[in-house]
């Protein structure tokens, strides 16, 4: 299910040829906005009340009323969209012009010369952020995530055998980080039912505790296994959620956010809180404001900040 895929990629947003996939229903599916014929309708007041049982954009089962499907018809909509305008810029521009070049003084096989830097990759540069602001479709964010991260590059730093190496050198070892990556595995998004079942929560242990002997400092935390678990839904092959993991954990967030004292989160908490004072005070003193109410009034006295 999660193999490498060769399917057009145009067909996801061709409502006549739906594939099975985790951000789209399969075509013996009824579109999400038809659910809520399936329950007996009482009158019109009352249809928008009725519970349901639908699976969003990631597999993820969901229950909410008619009103909520009708909003992830609308979601599923605009994903459409947007993908016409990404197979639009691939008909005009060539496929995988979103790709990003590696730029060096002395050029190479697959490098892009600084001297023969081109006006056009400035332009689809400025071009790709425009769109990732808008969002990127389902479909493309596993090449597109990639590559924009580092992740592709970090990879092609190693061996092509890396992972497959580093995954049979995981097998049979016990760990710290083992132990709490299995004690924790069957708590990971229940709800999903592919992170649920066998073959899914041994994805999961691999990229995790292969993850846990690349780099033994960090190992395991808690709450990584949530992370690596939706890189497995949107990156859709272990080695591609495995990498995605490294540059987040290596490259973009700040050192030391899930080692064990957590200290990279603290300086994270205090950035953000320094940063929302100095554009928002107003929300801080209100933040304040509520913090003393709530010392001095405990819950049940009824106390209240307007």
């Amino acid at each position: 299910m999660f193999g490498i895929q060769t399917r057009d990629v145009a067909d996801d947003f061709n409502p006549r040829r739906r594939k099975t996939l985790w951000n789209t229903p399969p075509a013996s599916m009824p579109a999400a906005h038809t659910i809520r014929y399936t329950t007996p309708r009482k009158s019109h007041a009352n249809t928008h009340h009725l519970s349901v049982k639908f699976e969003d954009l990631y597999g993820f089962m969901v229950k909410g009323n008619v009103d909520d499907v009708n909003v992830l018809n609308e979601v599923r909509e605009r994903i459409r969209q947007q993908g016409r305008v990404w197979w639009a810029l691939e008909a005009s521009k060539g496929a995988n012009w979103y790709l990003q070049p590696r730029i060096s003084s002395n050029g190479g096989e697959g490098v892009i010369s600084v001297t023969s830097l081109k006006l056009s990759v400035l332009t689809n540069t400025i071009t790709l952020r425009r769109l990732i602001r808008k969002g990127v479709p389902p479909v493309l964010r596993p090449k597109v995530w990639l590559s924009v991260s580092g992740a592709a590059k970090k990879r092609s730093t190693v061996p092509e055998t890396y992972y497959d190496e580093l995954i049979r050198a995981t097998e049979g070892k016990t760990t710290p980080a083992t132990r709490q990556i299995d004690h924790d595995l069957p708590r990971t998004f229940p709800c999903h039912p592919w992170l649920n079942s066998e073959e899914g929560q041994a994805s999961l242990r691999r990229v995790l505790a292969g993850y846990s002997f690349r780099d033994s400092e960090v190992g395991y935390c808690q709450g990584l296994n949530y992370v690596a678990a939706l890189l497995l839904l949107v990156m859709k092959t272990e080695e591609d959620a495995f990498w995605m993991l490294a540059v987040l954990l290596e490259d973009v967030l700040v050192r030391d956010c899930y080692t064990d004292n957590l200290s990279g989160c603290h300086v994270e908490q205090r950035v953000f809180k320094d940063l929302l004072a100095k554009k928002c005070p107003r929300m801080v003193l209100v933040s304040l404001l509520q913090n003393i109410a709530f010392r001095d009034n405990p819950p049940g006295v009824g106390c209240f900040i307007q």
